[in-house]
Protein backbone atom coordinates (compact mmCIF):
# COMPACT_ATOMS: atom_id res chain seq x y z
CA UNK A 1 0.00 0.00 0.00
CA UNK A 2 2.81 2.42 0.87
CA UNK A 3 4.54 1.88 -2.51
CA UNK A 4 1.24 2.33 -4.37
CA UNK A 5 0.67 5.61 -2.54
CA UNK A 6 4.18 6.76 -3.48
CA UNK A 7 3.53 6.03 -7.16
CA UNK A 8 0.31 8.04 -7.06
CA UNK A 9 2.18 11.02 -5.66
CA UNK A 10 4.98 11.17 -8.23
CA UNK A 11 5.44 14.18 -10.44
CA UNK A 12 4.72 11.80 -13.32
CA UNK A 13 1.29 11.02 -11.86
CA UNK A 14 0.62 14.67 -11.00
CA UNK A 15 1.40 15.64 -14.60
CA UNK A 16 -1.23 13.18 -15.80
CA UNK A 17 0.87 10.09 -16.44
CA UNK A 18 1.99 9.25 -19.95
CA UNK A 19 -0.77 11.32 -21.55
CA UNK A 20 0.22 14.39 -19.54
CA UNK A 21 3.94 13.98 -20.21
CA UNK A 22 3.28 13.40 -23.92
CA UNK A 23 1.12 16.55 -24.05
CA UNK A 24 3.86 18.60 -22.35
CA UNK A 25 6.50 17.31 -24.76
CA UNK A 26 4.20 17.99 -27.73
CA UNK A 27 3.60 21.55 -26.52
CA UNK A 28 7.31 22.11 -25.93
CA UNK A 29 8.35 20.97 -29.40
CA UNK A 30 5.49 22.87 -31.04
CA UNK A 31 6.99 25.99 -29.46
CA UNK A 32 10.50 24.99 -30.57
CA UNK A 33 9.30 24.51 -34.14
CA UNK A 34 6.97 27.51 -34.40
CA UNK A 35 8.22 30.31 -32.15
CA UNK A 36 10.71 32.60 -33.87
CA UNK A 37 12.47 33.24 -30.55
CA UNK A 38 13.12 29.49 -30.28
CA UNK A 39 14.73 29.27 -33.72
CA UNK A 40 18.28 28.62 -32.42
CA UNK A 41 16.97 25.66 -30.43
CA UNK A 42 15.04 24.39 -33.46
CA UNK A 43 18.14 24.65 -35.65
CA UNK A 44 20.16 22.78 -33.04
CA UNK A 45 17.65 19.91 -33.16
CA UNK A 46 17.76 19.88 -36.96
CA UNK A 47 21.55 19.34 -36.82
CA UNK A 48 20.93 16.10 -34.94
CA UNK A 49 18.36 13.38 -35.48
CA UNK A 50 15.56 15.91 -35.88
CA UNK A 51 12.60 17.11 -33.88
CA UNK A 52 10.46 13.99 -34.34
CA UNK A 53 13.23 11.88 -32.81
CA UNK A 54 13.65 14.37 -29.97
CA UNK A 55 9.92 14.35 -29.24
CA UNK A 56 10.01 10.58 -28.75
CA UNK A 57 13.21 10.54 -26.74
CA UNK A 58 12.19 13.43 -24.49
CA UNK A 59 8.88 11.68 -23.76
CA UNK A 60 10.75 8.47 -22.94
CA UNK A 61 13.22 10.33 -20.74
CA UNK A 62 10.71 12.49 -18.87
CA UNK A 63 8.48 9.57 -17.97
CA UNK A 64 11.28 8.04 -15.93
CA UNK A 65 12.72 11.38 -14.82
CA UNK A 66 9.44 12.20 -13.09
CA UNK A 67 8.91 8.79 -11.48
CA UNK A 68 7.02 6.87 -14.14
CA UNK A 69 8.02 4.08 -16.52
CA UNK A 70 11.72 3.95 -17.34
CA UNK A 71 11.27 3.87 -21.13
CA UNK A 72 14.54 5.70 -21.84
CA UNK A 73 16.63 3.49 -19.58
CA UNK A 74 15.06 0.34 -21.00
CA UNK A 75 16.00 1.50 -24.49
CA UNK A 76 19.43 3.06 -23.85
CA UNK A 77 20.55 1.41 -20.59
CA UNK A 78 21.19 4.74 -18.84
CA UNK A 79 19.76 8.22 -18.32
CA UNK A 80 22.90 10.30 -17.84
CA UNK A 81 22.17 13.76 -19.22
CA UNK A 82 25.83 14.72 -19.70
CA UNK A 83 26.40 11.64 -21.82
CA UNK A 84 23.12 12.00 -23.72
CA UNK A 85 23.98 15.58 -24.70
CA UNK A 86 27.75 15.25 -25.12
CA UNK A 87 27.47 15.76 -28.90
CA UNK A 88 25.25 18.86 -28.54
CA UNK A 89 26.81 22.28 -27.86
CA UNK A 90 24.88 23.57 -24.84
CA UNK A 91 26.04 26.82 -23.31
CA UNK A 92 24.21 29.14 -20.93
CA UNK A 93 22.19 30.79 -23.74
CA UNK A 94 20.92 27.49 -25.14
CA UNK A 95 20.21 26.20 -21.63
CA UNK A 96 18.20 29.31 -20.86
CA UNK A 97 16.31 29.16 -24.17
CA UNK A 98 15.39 25.53 -23.49
CA UNK A 99 14.10 26.52 -20.05
CA UNK A 100 12.14 29.45 -21.49
CA UNK A 101 10.45 27.18 -24.03
CA UNK A 102 9.66 24.59 -21.38
CA UNK A 103 8.24 27.25 -19.09
CA UNK A 104 6.01 28.42 -21.95
CA UNK A 105 4.91 24.84 -22.61
CA UNK A 106 4.00 24.40 -18.94
CA UNK A 107 2.02 27.64 -19.02
CA UNK A 108 0.18 26.59 -22.19
CA UNK A 109 -0.70 23.27 -20.56
CA UNK A 110 -2.17 25.24 -17.62
CA UNK A 111 -0.26 23.16 -15.09
CA UNK A 112 -1.08 24.21 -11.53
CA UNK A 113 1.35 26.84 -10.22
CA UNK A 114 2.73 24.71 -7.38
CA UNK A 115 3.40 21.79 -9.72
CA UNK A 116 4.80 24.13 -12.39
CA UNK A 117 7.28 25.56 -9.88
CA UNK A 118 8.33 22.07 -8.78
CA UNK A 119 8.74 20.84 -12.37
CA UNK A 120 10.71 23.92 -13.41
CA UNK A 121 13.06 23.38 -10.46
CA UNK A 122 13.80 19.88 -11.74
CA UNK A 123 14.21 21.18 -15.27
CA UNK A 124 16.58 23.96 -14.15
CA UNK A 125 18.87 21.43 -12.46
CA UNK A 126 18.67 19.05 -15.43
CA UNK A 127 19.38 21.82 -17.95
CA UNK A 128 22.43 22.90 -15.99
CA UNK A 129 23.60 19.28 -15.83
CA UNK A 130 23.29 19.00 -19.63
CA UNK A 131 25.26 22.23 -20.19
CA UNK A 132 28.69 21.40 -21.58
CA UNK A 133 30.02 24.83 -22.61
CA UNK A 134 30.61 28.14 -20.85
Amino acid sequence: MYLAAQRENTIFARLGGEDGVRALVREFYDIVEQDEDARPLHLLHLRGAGVAHSRDEQFNYLCGFFGGPQHYVMKHRHSRLKEIHAHVPIGPEMRDLWLKCMEAAIARRAIAPDLATLVMGYFARAAETARNMD
